[in-house]
């Protein structure tokens, strides 16, 4: 029996911990309380095919024209395959998803860039909640040793490289828990721009963690904002599944505008729709655009939208007489982690799922509602290879294949200090608007290059004297300095990157960018 360290309470990480725990010990560390995640917040559904009228073969296409001729197709399959089985699980698990009203069927939506309603929901729009909620109760009945408000500082290595413990930071100060393997199921990192759709805890820690211990990163540049957040402090998603149900955008004119840009308009892959939005909020000086779901009716929109028709109302906002505000906002990060599919990173006994890993299954730009599936199918197969042996250059499979176009060697930034000319300690909210003007949806060389001359005079807090939001601000400072120099070193557009001054797709860079930590 191996003792485990699990890191994370989204649906990842609690699929990990309740699977692991059948034939190994477990220890689930999450920086805040079991439910906080970005898991809980999902409101559109699961992406799986689930209906005769459907097809794998149609959802893998779906997945790799969303990923902009760029995913790495052997993930791909793996996602769209164990899809269905692993739907199964989480019905095991108690997850109730809606079914349409005669009650035999589940009732199936329809998002972007899907050619099929495939997408299962539950509580009409509160399907992560559902879905955490049903796997928090299962962890606590199989996982004794549970740390909530536990901060991951570091993974400890061996002699050999491999993965030996964990270093953790709780109430009672730094300790280190010893361990034979490690699944980081952290999350992402919208915590590093000002307008995002993810909870506070999104701080990208397990990413910048793995890299300090040397663990490789792939596709950082690739970014992807959701196309509509309410246009109010705290930026509440309001889900794709409303365009699927057919609700409109439209400019301060009342004119749709999507139409113009993309065959398939509001339903367009996020990439393209928030670019769009963006567009149009420049050309009205910065304005939100309108998201219109009028057509849809009140009565309809209470009930399968039951938790956005709530936030509407709180903001004083009737979505079903009015349209609402929306302008884009940070929801995903593709890059990650570099693993292989079983989530094999190149750290022996490091694991990383979900949006902490990059398996490149959602190349340049996620297809929607394909998150959740990513984190249940990967995480089980995470867990089934727990006693096999470490393969050499695990998570190198998929750049062997692909080739790589750039390999970037970057010296740690949380470990920089004012003896190496950094002269102030990181502002959080002054990286957070400089990512987000310079490094967000729309990027350039000049502006990139302005952004690292920034991010080079900041360091972190002295590590003596650091609270939890200082370590927090030390591994986003170590994020946004991968993500700006992978987004310098593509030079041309691709899904959620895009470059003003390389405004075209160049088929000779369909590779990953990869960032190693540089030696001491």
């Amino acid at each position: 029996m191996k003792k485990l360290v699990v890191i994370g309470s989204g649906i990842a990480g609690l699929v990990a911990a309740v699977e692991a725990s059948r034939t190994h010990e477990v220890v689930l560390v999450t920086k805040s309380v079991l439910a906080e995640s970005n898991t809980h917040y999902a409101q559109g559904g699961i992406a799986a095919v689930t209906s005769t009228e459907d097809s794998i073969a149609e959802h893998v296409a779906d997945t790799l024209a969303a990923g902009a001729d760029y995913c790495y197709e052997p993930a791909v399959r793996v996602l769209c395959e164990d899809g269905p089985a692993r739907i199964n699980d989480l019905v095991n698990f108690g997850v109730e998803f809606d079914r349409n009203p005669d009650g035999t069927d589940w009732a199936l939506g329809l998002e972007a860039a899907h050619s099929h309603a495939r997408i299962l929901h539950a509580g009409g729009d509160t399907t992560g909640a559902d879905i955490s909620n049903a796997l928090v109760r299962a962890v606590r009945t199989v996982a004794a040793d549970i740390h909530e408000h536990t901060f991951v500082s570091d993974i400890v290595l061996g002699s050999a490289g491999q993965v030996v413990g964990v270093e953790l930071i709780d109430a009672a100060g730094k300790h280190v828990i010893e361990c034979d393997a490690v699944i980081l199921a952290s999350g992402g990192a919208g915590q590093l721009y000002r307008h995002t759709t993810n909870p506070a805890v999104t701080t990208g820690d397990g990413v910048a963690a793995a890299f300090r211990a040397g663990a490789e990163l792939a596709d950082v540049e690739f970014y992807q904002f959701h196309p509509t957040a309410l246009a109010v402090p705290g930026s509440f998603l309001i889900s794709e599944a409303v365009r699927g149900e057919g609700a409109v955008l439209l400019n301060k004119r009342g004119e749709r505008f999507m139409q113009k840009l993309h065959p398939l308009a509001e339903l367009a892959p996020r990439d393209v729709v928030a670019r769009g939005i963006q567009s149009e909020m420049l050309a009205q000086g910065g304005q939100p655009v309108l998201l219109d779901a009028t057509g849809l009716g009140a009565e309809f929109l209470a009930k399968r939208f039951p938790s956005i028709s709530a936030a509407t109302k709180a903001y004083g906002l009737d979505w079903g007489r009015t349209p609402i505000p929306v302008t884009p906002a940070a929801h995903y990060w593709m890059g990650g982690v570099a693993t292989d599919i079983f989530g094999r990173t190149s750290v022996p006994g490091l694991f990383a799922v979900g949006e902490v890993a990059c398996t490149g299954a959602h190349g340049a730009n996620r297809l929607a509602s394909n998150s959740l599936l990513e984190s249940i199918v990967f995480s089980h197969r995470a867990v089934s290879v727990l006693n096999e042996s470490w393969p050499k250059e695990a998570s190198a499979v998929r750049f062997n294949e692909q080739g790589i176009l750039a390999e970037i060697e970057l010296a740690d930034p949380s470990s920089r200090t004012a003896a190496d000319g950094a002269t102030a300690v990181v502002d959080r909210v002054e990286l957070q608007t400089l990512m987000w003007d310079n490094v967000g949806l729309a990027r350039s060389g000049e502006l990139l290059s302005s952004t690292r001359h920034e991010l080079a005079r900041w360091r972190p807090a002295a590590a003596e004297n650091r609270l939890f939001t200082d370590w927090e601000d030390a591994n986003l400072l170590v994020l946004a300095t991968a993500v700006t120099e992978a987004a310098l070193a593509r030079t041309e557009s691709r899904g959620g990157h895009f470059r003003l001054d390389y405004p075209a797709t160049n088929p000779l860079m369909a590779k990953p960018i990869t960032i190693v930590r540089k030696a001491r």
